[in-house]
């Protein structure tokens, strides 16, 4: 009977950070316009991707660096809003490891590094096509006392 009680816990978890995800996604006009799309989400946790497009680089022809950060910031809003309970940033940093390139396709992997009843820190990885470390994203994520999901 446990067993079925926490097989049940951890699917309505799922279920509930995945209506979180989409329901956020489907108001998220910045992400959907830089192509951003979500590969998986559960709780605590999101992976997001994009290509990178010639509307997206600098003057130095590599991808700028706000597109990236754009890319992490989805990712971590996505896990730290899993729970259904709203959470905003309250900072974050970025550090840039490799140049990105038009063409280059992109992925942020945002988990939970500790959460209190208040504040979380989520690291996110960004890489490339071929795995390779582009971008480290940490950020703190304050929750705000509301729900993400509408009440019914």
């Amino acid at each position: 009977m446990a067993d079925d009680r926490m097989t049940a816990h951890t699917a309505d978890a799922q279920s509930i950070a995945q209506k979180c995800a989409y329901y956020m996604y489907e108001r998220d006009e910045a992400s959907q316009t830089l192509g951003i799309r979500i590969q998986t989400v559960s709780p605590g946790k999101c992976i997001v991707s994009m290509e990178v497009r010639q509307d997206m680089v600098n003057g130095l022809h590599t991808c700028h660096g706000g597109v990236v950060f754009s890319l992490a910031d989805t990712a971590f809003a996505f896990a730290c809003n899993s729970h259904n309970e709203a959470t905003v940033a309250g900072s974050c940093t970025i550090d840039f490891i490799l140049p990105v390139y038009v063409g280059d396709h992109l992925t942020a992997s945002a988990e939970t590094i500790s959460q209190s009843t208040r504040i979380g820190t989520y690291l996110v990885k960004v890489t490339n096509q071929t795995d390779q470390l582009v971008a480290w994203f940490r950020g703190y994520a304050v929750r705000i006392n509301r729900p993400v999901l509408p009440q019914e």
